[in-house]
């Protein structure tokens, strides 16, 4: 999938990511062994998540990191990110598609069966699938799925699956086993005194399982 190694996937929050700094941050997760960064940042204005993706670009350059932009594919494309995240209620991923070209990744956000079966392979490389559980780092999330609704989707869906929404260390396992390619988090890390010793955690888990 585009050279994409897509297994431990990192969501930046910028308010949980205070006290360290986004940049830092994203730095300590991918030590202890992330391997997708996305900047999420819905108060920024383009010229802001440009600044910072900037900035973040060249930070990860050199660890095989990918970075990936939520919602903002003028920004994305400023950035030189590797990929774009869209949700139901931003740009239409065929629209998304025909802007960043075929060779960006492009992801988009699924919580129901129906939209799962609506995925178009030839339009979209991945589905982040949730939320699995209910979480304060988005506050219009849908309502949350659990690890049976996770599996259900999954099924449905016709490329590869990013679990998402409340995930820790200790949901590696159920992820996993419920058929997802990766498992995405936020306030494990973001909200965390220790971003990569949290890291290294999460990681840890999904080598003993995989």
């Amino acid at each position: 999938m585009k050279n994409l190694d897509l297994s431990f996937y990192l969501v930046l929050d910028p308010d949980l990511c205070a006290s360290f700094g986004l940049v830092a941050t994203a730095l300590a997760a991918v030590a202890g062994g992330a391997t997708v960064v996305q900047l999420r940042d819905k108060r920024a204005a383009t010229d802001q998540i440009i600044e910072t993706g900037r900035a973040l670009k060249m930070a990860l350059s050199g660890t095989g990191a990918r970075l990936i932009v939520n919602d903002d594919v003028e920004a994305a494309l400023a950035v030189g990110a590797d990929g774009v995240h869209v949700g139901q209620d931003d740009m239409d991923v065929r629209l998304a598609r025909a802007r960043i070209g075929p060779d960006m990744v492009l992801g988009l956000s699924v919580e129901t069966q129906a939209l799962a079966e609506a995925v178009d392979p030839t339009i979209v490389d991945y589905a982040g699938i949730g939320p699995v559980f209910a979480t304060p780092t988005k506050a219009d999330h849908k309502q949350p799925i659990g690890f049976h609704g996770l599996a259900c989707l999954i099924t449905c869906c016709p490329v590869p699956s990013v679990a998402i929404g409340g995930l820790k260390a200790g949901h590696v396992r159920e992820v996993f086993a419920a058929g997802a390619k990766c498992i995405a988090v936020v306030s494990a890390i973001c909200g965390s005194a220790d971003p990569e010793a949290a890291s290294r955690r999460i990681s840890s888990n999904i080598r003993s399982i995989r």
